[in-house]
């Protein structure tokens, strides 16, 4: 996926040629911490935000941005009312093991911390800027859950029909986010 640099619609390249990815979403501009082609620091770890997507949850919306670091390792950074949270994708072999059924107060154990769920819900894409590491839509919807672990860290999940991923994070204070070029 690709932005374009005049008007920052995202289109998806293939060999027909190129082409509107979904339709088009409106991500209304609101004052934020850092955007979309800024090079941020996190600690000792250096990011550069190349994509972002919003979000709906019904009574508001978030925000993800997608970002690699200086090594090309990716990293997906949510904001959602000014919480900040800094996650990893789990591969397949990485993800916890449960019964099969996650709700409100049910428990996981992972890398040897139990994760308690404390948010189930759904959310809607409702636009897109910038690239990503896979293919995203206006209009997708994603069942999440949210796991909070005992030791500080946080494990989420998102699911659609047929698809699921897994991503480890811990949360992050603003003050530990740097912007370095704008």
């Amino acid at each position: 996926m690709l932005s374009c640099e005049s008007c920052t619609t995202t289109i998806l390249l293939e060999d027909e040629g190129l082409r509107l990815a979904g339709e088009q979403g409106v991500l209304h501009q609101v004052p934020m911490l850092f955007g979309l082609g800024d090079e941020i620091q996190i600690n000792a770890a250096r990011y550069q935000i190349l994509g972002q997507a919003r979000f709906s949850y019904g009574r508001g919306t978030w925000d993800e941005f997608w970002a690699l670091r200086e090594d090309q390792e990716s990293a997906w950074i949510s904001v959602d009312e000014g919480d900040l949270i800094l996650q990893q994708s789990l591969t397949r072999s990485e993800w916890p093991r449960y019964d099969g059924y996650l709700q409100l107060g049910s428990t996981v154990e992972y890398d040897a911390e139990i994760f308690a769920v404390t948010e189930i819900g759904s959310g809607e894409c409702t636009g897109l800027q910038g690239s990503f590491g896979h293919t995203l839509y206006v209009g997708e919807t994603y069942q999440f859950y949210n796991l909070q672990g005992d030791r500080g860290r946080v494990l989420s999940a998102e699911m659609q029909e047929g698809s699921r991923e897994w991503f480890l994070g811990r949360w992050l204070d603003p003050f530990e986010v740097e912007v370095l070029h704008r």
